[in-house]
């Protein structure tokens, strides 16, 4: 898996250069990805001082980004005793997966009534990136350009009411999709559905989109059940990637 140098570059404390989000909110931003790569895991306490030095931070802007991470449920707070990375089971993927498939489905369905040639082409060009960076296995890049298409949808959806709701199961869904992608076949299945996904919407066939995302999300679902029967038994998410790095330079 690819780390950026951005990624990797500790924030700034003081006063912004110029126009961008606040300190707390990048904050979120890093941290989120963090635990969505696996590098802060389920069950792990969350390291602030080490954090604090890393993105050469306060511990005021952390703490506020570990509240926000709390309010998505990615991060369970201890009474007086820091943050703890949420712990995803196979009954939480059992309960969230039909939900999010009910509501891509309709997402798609609703899309392909309203979305525009411009909008189509915004995608299309969104995935063409993301195969790109399926093809040189980064996994980073490829899982943030496979979430903005898939953002890309609910917004052509034009459904306040049903963003909202997406947005309540986002960050947890998202957990589970990058851990479900840490498998070298899945990855590569996914990456063909996305192909079919691309070929509906383009069409503007909505009841085929509809099929094809929520058998996408079953896909997912299954595989990252797998994931966390695998990290039950021993074997990490993080192991898991290595394991598929390494399937790849031997293919």
């Amino acid at each position: 898996m690819t780390v950026s140098a951005k990624d990797a570059a500790p924030l700034t404390g003081g006063p912004p250069a110029g126009p961008g989000p606040p300190l707390h909110e990048e904050v979120v931003g890093r941290i989120r990805g963090m635990i969505l790569a696996g590098e802060l895991l389920g069950g792990q306490r969350v390291p602030e001082k080490r954090l604090c030095d890393q993105l050469a931070i306060s511990r005021t802007p952390l703490r506020e980004a570990l509240k926000v991470l709390a309010s998505e449920n990615l991060l369970v707070l201890l009474p007086n005793r820091g943050a703890r990375v949420a712990v995803l089971t196979t009954g939480d993927v059992d309960e969230m997966f039909p939900v999010m498939g009910a509501l891509e489905g309709l997402a798609g369905e609703l899309a392909c009534r309203k979305i525009s040639d411009i909008e189509i082409d915004e995608v299309r060009a969104l995935h063409y990136q993301m195969a790109a960076h399926h093809k040189r296995r980064d996994l980073g890049e490829y899982f943030e350009l496979n979430q903005r298409i898939h953002g890309k949808i609910f917004e052509a959806a034009g459904n306040e009411t049903l963003g909202g709701l997406y947005a309540v199961l986002a960050a947890r869904i998202r957990m589970a999709r990058y851990q479900a992608n840490l498998s070298h076949q899945r990855w590569n299945q996914a990456m063909a559905e996305h192909e079919k996904i691309l070929e509906a919407l383009s069409g503007r066939d909505g009841p085929r989109l509809a099929r094809i995302l929520r058998t996408h999300l079953e896909n997912t679902c299954e595989s990252v059940k797998e994931v966390i029967r695998a990290s039950e038994a021993g074997d990490s998410p993080v192991n898991a990637s290595d394991n598929a790095q390494q399937e790849t330079r031997n293919s």
